[in-house]
């Protein structure tokens, strides 16, 4: 596939059964998704309502000949607390014929960007320990991983591990603190 015949764009309901088709497969098939229960049309027609409710982005490449969804990217909280507000954690899905293509980096690279103009500091990719071509991927496009988390996750009938793979952002001074700084202890 040539990613100059690539198209990036913000998805939109009709692209909802090709978002299925996508997260269904790598359900089934793949360790990128950590769950065993496949999504249903309503489902994924809430998820993306839910994301451009709370104006997080979901990107979506097309085959700019067939105009087929073959790959969809997203980011959204990394945790729930405020401390945690300007770290994103991503997700990249890419059909089986998109694999290996450009089709994830094109992605990559405008979730990096949306990132950066939202003002996030640190975007994060959480990878299956044993992908060592997503690992790859992802220190190819700059990210560090940073840490192994052993066994916490099961899928296929075995453990998983997971890495974190971190990219700092921008080198933006860490914002003031509501609080006062707690006194030194003894």
């Amino acid at each position: 596939m040539n990613t100059q015949a690539l198209t990036i764009r913000s998805a939109v309901l009709e692209d909802v059964p090709a978002l299925l088709e996508i997260h269904n497969f790598a359900v089934c098939n793949l360790t990128a998704a950590w769950t065993e229960i496949q999504d249903t049309l309503q489902d994924r027609e809430t998820w993306l309502k839910d994301r451009q409710k709370a104006g997080l982005p979901v990107f979506v490449a097309l085959d700019a000949g067939t105009g087929k969804v073959i790959g969809f990217g997203t980011y959204g909280p990394f945790r729930a607390r405020s401390g945690y507000r300007l770290t994103a954690e991503h997700s990249i899905y890419v059909c089986p014929e998109g694999q290996r293509s450009g089709v994830g980096k094109a992605l990559l690279e405008r979730l990096i960007t949306s990132a950066r103009d939202e003002g996030y500091h640190v975007l994060i990719g959480a990878v299956d320990g044993q992908n060592e071509k997503s690992i790859a991927f992802h220190r190819k496009m700059g990210f560090e991983i940073s840490s192994l988390l052993p066994q916490i996750g099961t899928k296929f009938g075995r453990w998983l591990d997971l890495h974190f793979a971190t990219l700092v952002l921008n080198d933006a001074a860490a914002p003031a603190s509501s609080l006062p700084e707690p006194a030194a202890s003894a």
